[in-house]
């Protein structure tokens, strides 16, 4: 792969709020996404039917084939996810479901993002979603991201607060570049 080569990264929101914290750090990422590295961000998880696996193995709905299209077209995925019940949220946990049959995500460089407005920024539904995703082999980077407070660092749809936006920003060079590697490797 040449340096300049397009990396593609696909941008997931486990929360289907309107305001979401978690949308937010998803649409900061996409505008500190510079080339080689895009983002493409997947809007339709709150249109993913609940997990049947008798439809997964017959007939799995269009929604369900084009999430995971897009899952594997991505060179790597950026999970940004909210904590509801000391977990990550059902909508989240229900698409990743649609994707463990499939193994989309097998080998997969992938980051994980929890904002929250409570002091632990969410640390609980990130541990919960990294569990998810080692049984699934995702290529799980390192460092984790979790935004404590984060209502206060979120401003017009958009994480604003320095260090959480430098934060990000390193995370994405980081998921950037196991993106290359796994590239060049593959």
């Amino acid at each position: 792969m040449s340096s300049n080569e397009q990396l593609t990264v696909l941008g997931i929101s486990g929360s289907l709020r309107a305001r979401s914290l978690n949308t937010a750090v998803v649409e900061t990422a996409a505008e500190l996404c510079v080339a080689p590295l895009r983002m493409d961000i997947f809007r339709g998880i709150g249109e993913l039917p609940f997990f049947n696996s008798d439809i997964e193995l017959t007939a799995p709905p269009e929604s369900v084939l084009a999430f995971r299209r897009r899952v594997e077209a991505a060179d790597a995925v950026l999970f940004s996810c909210p904590e509801y019940a000391h977990g990550m949220t059902g909508v989240l946990k229900n698409a990743l479901e649609w994707v463990v049959g499939g193994g989309e995500l097998v080998g997969k460089p992938t980051a994980v993002v929890t904002a929250s407005p409570s002091m632990t920024g969410g640390d609980r539904a990130q541990a919960w979603l990294v569990e998810t995703l080692e049984v699934m082999g995702a290529a799980i980077l390192p460092t984790r991201l979790p935004i404590a407070c984060a209502s206060a660092k979120v401003r017009d749809g958009r994480l604003v607060e320095p260090e959480a936006v430098e934060q990000l920003r390193a995370l994405l060079a980081e998921l950037a570049e196991c993106a290359r590697a796994d590239v060049l490797v593959n």
